[in-house]
């Protein structure tokens, strides 16, 4: 396995993992507000990667047998003119995407991506890198707080019953 970055010839790959991705998220989506749009194979990877490109940010695949097994995508965050009035605004990396295929995991292949993204936005010194998990995905919250990460921010919800 070698983790290198992000290359057009892997662009199939990388659509396939995120739909990999957002099917597991609706699979344990206990709302129910989550779908699969007819059209997110073929324009989420395009936005997610022009987000990494428009935010001086990286993404890195993690690739066995010459397919893409695992990404990362990180960006580094933009404060608008108003966000220093309530916030210190360290620089500040953000992972906006994670993901190792279901038939690659166990392999410390994550370990290896965030690693990578950490190096990453070590070497432009960021101080602080953020990543939002879906309360759901206990694994993704297992393994991020293995790796020293910590929640500081929680969004609730609410349905509106109309009785």
């Amino acid at each position: 396995m070698k983790i290198l970055e992000y290359e057009d010839r892997y662009l199939e790959d990388v659509k396939d993992l995120l739909v990999e991705l957002e099917e597991y998220i609706i699979s344990i989506d206990k709302d129910g507000l989550d779908q699969l749009h007819p059209e997110y194979r073929e324009k989420i990877a395009i936005l997610d990667l022009e987000k990494v490109k428009n935010n001086n940010g990286k993404c890195y695949l993690a690739i066995e047998d010459g397919k893409v097994i695992g990404l990362i995508m990180g960006i580094i965050i933009q404060f608008d003119e108003y966000d220093y009035l309530d916030y210190k605004c360290p620089k500040e990396g953000e992972i906006i995407e994670l993901i190792v295929s279901e038939k690659a995991r166990n392999k410390g292949i994550g370990n290896f991506l965030i690693k990578k993204m950490e190096d990453y936005f070590k070497s432009v010194e960021c101080e602080y890198i953020l990543v939002d998990v879906f309360a759901y995905n206990k694994n993704a919250i297992n393994f991020y707080n293995k790796n020293g990460y910590r929640s500081r921010m929680y969004t609730n919800i609410k349905k509106v019953n109309y009785d």
